[in-house]
């Protein structure tokens, strides 16, 4: 419950609304999290958000969040410059099944900020590349000016051992790679649908729709997994802003397997 203080190093803008803040760790032992945690982000006078764990766990020296500026309390935290303070409280959540999917292939589908909170499985994935099989990144954004990582994106594309594909909802400007909605890129993805391991993590309706694609490609539903990053508030389950049907999703997830939440994703107004 008592936020932690964390002095920040960096930030660097991400796209037009977005920003990524790379905070110091102030324990002698760093700061550990699995991938797919959040921390709880505290401004005094202000208030504190839920924000995903976006850096890499093989590096606890430091902390790293991507935060997109939608209030006040996120809005805080933009300005807060090098050397600054902020509070910390987690790290919170269920994490994504990476031990799990060991010996397995991968796929990662990230839909617009989604793939902040998938990059830690990434950088987990990629520290221990040869305990997995194929390993697939397909990430969707609305234009080419919403990419996130680009120049990260570009140097995990020049790998031999990782199959990327990028695409955009719009293109203009120089773009001249994939056209259309996330889904599209599936049918590029090779990859053993039967010992394949899945993970995704965007908006609510992007996820229903490449659940359908990754069925019908015949990934097992117990395979596949989602983040339900919504509506979190207090981050120990006592608010009850996040309720999702039976769920408390900072408390019982964020990460669920599909098979847990099947029933309710085409639920409206849950």
């Amino acid at each position: 419950m008592v936020p932690v203080p964390c002095r920040v190093m960096r930030t660097y803008q991400e796209t037009g609304d977005t920003f990524t803040l790379e905070l110091e760790s102030l324990s002698q032992d760093g700061f550990s999290f699995r991938p797919g945690q959040f921390n709880m982000l505290y401004i005094h006078g202000v208030g504190e958000v839920p924000i995903s764990i976006s850096g890499d766990p093989h590096k606890p020296e430091s902390v790293v969040h991507t935060v997109r500026v939608v209030g006040i309390v996120t809005w805080g935290i933009k300005k807060l410059r090098r050397r600054d303070f902020l509070g910390i409280r987690g790290p919170f959540g269920t994490p994504w099944p990476v031990d799990l999917a060991e010996g397995n292939d991968v796929v990662i589908v990230a839909g617009g900020i989604g793939l902040a909170p998938l990059r830690p499985a990434i950088y987990d994935i990629l520290a221990r590349r040869e305990k997995f099989g194929k390993f697939v990144l397909l990430y969707g954004t609305r234009g080419p000016s919403d990419i996130l990582y680009f120049r990260q994106l570009e140097d995990w594309r020049a790998r031999f051992d990782f199959d990327l594909h990028v695409t955009v909802d719009r293109a203009f400007g120089p773009w001249k790679g994939n056209v259309g909605v996330v889904t599209t890129l599936i049918p590029k993805a090779h990859f053993d649908p039967v010992n394949t391991v899945a993970l995704i993590c965007g908006p609510e309706v992007m996820m229903r729709f490449t659940i359908l694609e990754l069925l019908k490609k015949g990934i097992p539903e117990d395979k596949i997994f989602i983040s339900m990053e919504r509506n979190m508030k207090c981050g120990i389950g006592l608010c009850g802003h996040c309720q999702f049907g039976p769920h408390i999703v900072c408390r019982d997830g964020p990460v669920f397997p599909y098979s847990a939440v099947r029933h309710l994703l085409g639920i409206r107004e849950i």
